[in-house]
This record gives C-alpha cells, structure tokens and sequence, in this order.
C-alpha cells in the first residue's frame, strides 16, 4: 500500500504514441491538423444546426449532440498529449488521469446510447413516417439526450471510482494515450480479475444492447426501402442511413476492440493506434461524413454563410 500512495502523490506517466513512433514530429504534426480538422467541422456543423431554423428536428438535435460529444472527447485527450509532447514532458497528476478516464467515459458511453436513439429515430422517419413528430416529439428527442448523457456519467463514475481506488504499484508509466481502464489496471499490485470481468461484463452489455437496438432497426429500415415505389426516395434513405452506419462501424469497431476482446489479445501498440482512431481520427470523420452528403446541412450551410457576409459585407 506504501507504493499505491506514492503513486497518489507523483502521479503517472502517459508514454503515449508519439514517444514511440519513429517519426513523432510527422505523426504530432498530423494529429494536430485532424484536431483542427474536428474543431472546426463539429463546430461548424453545431453552429449550423443551432442557427438554422429548418434543422431543428429531431435528427439534427441528435447529430448536433453527436458533434458536442465528438469536441469534448476529442479536447478531453489531444490538447495533453500535443502540449506534453511539445513540452517533452508527460506526467499527469493522480487526480488529473481520474478526471480525464471520467470524461472519456462518459463522452464515449453516452455517444454509445446516442448512435442507438439516432438508428431509432431513422426508423421511425423511413419505417412509419405519418407517425413520426408523435414518437420523435421534441420533448422524446431530449429525453433520449438527456438518457444517453445521465447513464454515462453514472457508469463512468462508478467505473472511475472503482479503477483508481487500487493501489498503483508495479510502475508509474501508462503504455497509452490517456488514462483507460485496461492500462491502469496493469499497474495496479492487487488482483484486479473480478474487476476485469465487470468491465467485460460492462463494456459488452453496453455495446451490445445499443449495437442490437442498430441492427434490428437498420433491418427493418432496408426491408422498407428496398419496397419503397420511388427511386428518389429508396436512393434519399439509403444515402442518410450509409453515413450513419459508417459513423457507427468505426465507433463501435474501436470500441469493442479495447474493452470486448479479452486483455490477453492487447498490446500497447495496439491500444495506442486503435485509442488515436477513436479520439482523434473518428472525431474529425464523423461530420464529414453526415454533412458532404447531406444537401439540408450543405443548404443550411450557404444560408448561414450568406447571412454572414452579408452582415459583414453589406455592400456584397
């Protein structure tokens, strides 16, 4: 117990991906540009959804929520990891690594739920669309919000409070880009087994339930399309659902890699390339995705650009 509470006053050491590639000034220098890249996509497509009137439905409050979820998780690890590696230095307190493995977890358990609302909510459009603005009502809509982002936090703090109550012995240095559970639990000198097999147990129920609540929503939704007398319209939500369903294999691939599989099939390398994918890479894909092949959020885009020049540019 004398080490776990000297871990409690030095902290730890985040090694990270940047300390172990090859080239880490090329690999810093790509990082930063898909950070900007998420800044400034998810801030726009917010800004839009917030501005234009014509997108205040259900589907973009549930794709604005999905970007807000995409900036916090992104700026909850990649502003850290560039500074310290700019700073040549990569500790982060004991308080400092629970707070950041909290908001991860919660940012990325909610956006879970989320992604499972949002293939709700695309089969209550496609599959019984007279009845929509009944079952997707604003009011369900925030509730649906509100859900993703209250059971998050629970399991996240739940999960926070029980990972670092162990006593952190075996070493101070972390073989990954932010504090998670499956690193931190290699440090830990106690038996750490029945904790793990909670977190499988966890990380399963809550993949799978939401990923179940997809699929059978998605099946349903192409047994609709595939009926549907138009082509105009089998080709409109077969577009709008190809985006969601890209945005969901990605998230949901990465995350059943690190907390499905079981701890013997991980490495640090790959935990680190697979931790890049999902707080850096996926934040900076997901409103390109849903928005270069959404004519409403393009057309939504113009008029707030146009009121925008227009404003500054009154002669124009």
């Amino acid at each position: 117990m004398e080490h776990g509470n000297s871990t409690l006053g030095s902290g730890f050491i985040l090694m990270g991906i940047l300390k172990d590639s090859e080239s880490p000034e090329l690999l810093c220098a790509i990082i930063t540009i898909l950070y900007m890249l998420a800044l400034t996509s998810n801030g726009l497509l917010l800004l839009v959804i917030t501005m234009d009137t014509r997108l205040h439905v259900p589907m973009y409050l549930l794709l604005g929520q999905l970007s807000l979820m995409d900036l916090l998780f992104t700026s909850v690890v990649t502003p850290k990891a560039l500074v310290d590696f700019l700073r040549s230095e990569n500790t982060i307190s004991f308080g400092g690594c629970a707070l950041q493995m909290f908001l991860a977890l919660t940012l990325g358990g909610a956006e879970d739920l989320l992604l499972a609302f949002m293939a709700y909510d695309r089969y209550v459009a496609i599959c019984h669309p007279l009845n929509y603005m009944v079952l997707m009502s604003t009011r369900v809509c925030w509730l649906m919000v509100a859900t993703s982002w209250v059971l998050a936090s629970l399991s996240a703090l739940g999960h926070t409070l029980y990972t670092m109550h162990f006593p952190f012995c075996m070493s101070r240095k972390i073989s990954h880009l932010l504090c998670e559970i499956p690193p931190l639990l290699k440090l830990a000198c106690a038996d750490t087994s029945r904790y793990e097999l909670m977190v499988y147990v966890t990380g399963v129920t809550f993949l799978l339930l939401p990923l179940s609540v997809i699929v059978a929503s998605y099946t349903l939704i192409l047994f609709t399309v595939l009926h549907m007398p138009s082509n105009e319209g089998r080709q409109k939500a077969l577009v709008t659902c190809s985006s969601h369903l890209t945005v969901v294999g990605m998230f949901y691939g990465a995350a059943t890699f690190m907390y499905v599989l079981p701890s013997s099939l991980h490495s640090p390398k790959q935990d680190n390339i697979i931790s890049v994918f999902y707080t850096i890479v996926t934040p900076a894909l997901n409103p390109l995705i849903y928005s270069l092949r959404n004519k409403e959020v393009m057309g939504a885009l113009r008029r707030v650009m146009g009121k925008y020049m227009l404003r500054t540019h009154p002669t124009f």
